[in-house]
């Protein structure tokens, strides 16, 4: 319960809520693949495609990119800076001015892409924190270079080419929550082709689909839309749908299994009082008080209860190794869930102890010394 909890509720770098995600699928007879979306046809496709969007009732905003966020881009293109022998793989992602308002990005250092710069295709980026760490450490990088080998462009060979910083974001998880963020530089779309729709809503995103696909038919009747779903949607599907069922099988067998532990703390643990309701009788008609009788049985109870939470902490510590691979972000030794389980079978056991205990001193001496 606890791994799950902290994986939904890791900083993704962006906010998924109220997004509809929508992406394009270029016909077999246009060519180039998703490369189009960079050519002066494709980019007025979106243009225009992205002006009627934003027309629509309950949609905020309108962003472009090259990939899916959050699962991607993926590693690949080796990045440095010039003048220096480090280097190391970088993902790029392409996207235009509005993305990072329509995921509410946070923006730690310099601006974001302005329009002009999408418009003209020019070379520039903002870079995400561990790339901005990692190649400049504590310096300022808005406005240094940054290179990026074997760079893809929408015609011509692949050769390198180096863009411009002109801001610093948050980094932005994009191989899933449970992934460190890897360095990424975030460029004007019409260097490489975008062709991933982002719709910031103010009423449920699902509701737009169908009006997302007649938007997009009205600029171009050829166009094949691939999905048009909430991103909370695609994010629940392909990354917390798996440990969630996870947890809902595990849940259940664990509560039982609890259950019974509890169950037989409280009844062995009352049962052992009882046994000793004579003995309670023989010392309270010798004069000893009440609160005596109690402190004296819970001490025992409680000694017993220690030597039971010794042996099973130590045996479930040993068996732990079998839930690693099975948990995320938490310990399979985590104190916090130890901790829990054994207060609960602490308060257990010293109120099976104490319930009988009260009502044993309770009791008449005599009828206590004739008990059997």
């Amino acid at each position: 319960m606890r791994s799950f909890y902290l994986l939904t509720h890791v900083d993704l770098g962006f906010n998924p809520k109220n997004v509809l995600l929508t992406f394009f699928v270029p016909p077999h007879t246009t060519g180039g693949g998703t490369r189009i979306y960079a050519s002066e046809r494709g980019r007025v496709i979106l243009h225009d495609v992205v002006e009627r969007l934003k027309a629509l009732p309950g949609v905020r905003s309108v962003a472009v990119e090259d990939t899916i966020v959050g699962y991607g881009p993926g590693r690949g293109l080796e990045a440095s800076v010039p003048g220096s022998a480090h280097s190391e793989e970088a993902g790029l992602l392409g996207c235009d001015e509005n993305f990072l308002k329509t995921l509410e990005m946070r923006l730690i250092r310099g601006r974001w892409l302005s329009e002009r710069e999408v418009t003209n295709a020019q070379y520039v980026g903002a870079i995400n924190q561990r790339l901005a760490r990692d190649f400049f450490g504590d310096a300022d990088p808005v406005g240094q270079q940054i290179r990026v080998k074997a760079f893809v462009g929408p015609v011509g060979p692949p050769q390198d080419a180096e863009f411009q910083v002109v801001g610093v974001v948050a980094d932005v998880k994009n191989a899933g929550p449970q992934q460190p963020s890897m360095p990424m530089i975030f460029l004007p779309y019409t260097v490489r082709g975008g062709f991933v729709l982002l719709l910031k809503t103010t009423v449920d995103p699902a509701s737009l689909g169908h009006a997302v696909q007649e938007q997009v038919w009205a600029v171009e009747r050829d166009e094949i839309v691939g999905m048009a779903r909430p991103l909370e949607d695609f994010l629940q599907r392909f990354t917390y749908s798996t440990p969630e069922f996870g947890l809902f099988i595990a849940v259940p067998l664990a509560s039982i299994s609890l259950l019974l532990v509890v169950i037989g703390v409280f009844s062995v643990m009352a049962y052992t009082v009882s046994l000793r309701t004579q003995e309670i009788g023989v010392r309270m008609a010798l004069g000893a008080q009440r609160a005596e009788i109690l402190r004296m049985l819970l001490r025992a109870g409680f000694m017993l209860l220690a030597v039971g939470i010794f042996v099973g902490v130590f045996a479930s510590y040993g068996l732990t190794r079998f839930l690693a691979s099975q948990i995320w972000g938490v310990s399979a030794t985590d104190p916090w869930t130890f901790g829990a389980v054994v207060g609960l079978v602490v308060m257990t056991g010293l109120a099976a102890c104490w319930l009988p205990a009260r009502r044993a001193a309770s009791v008449d001496p005599l009828v206590a010394l004739r008990y059997e």
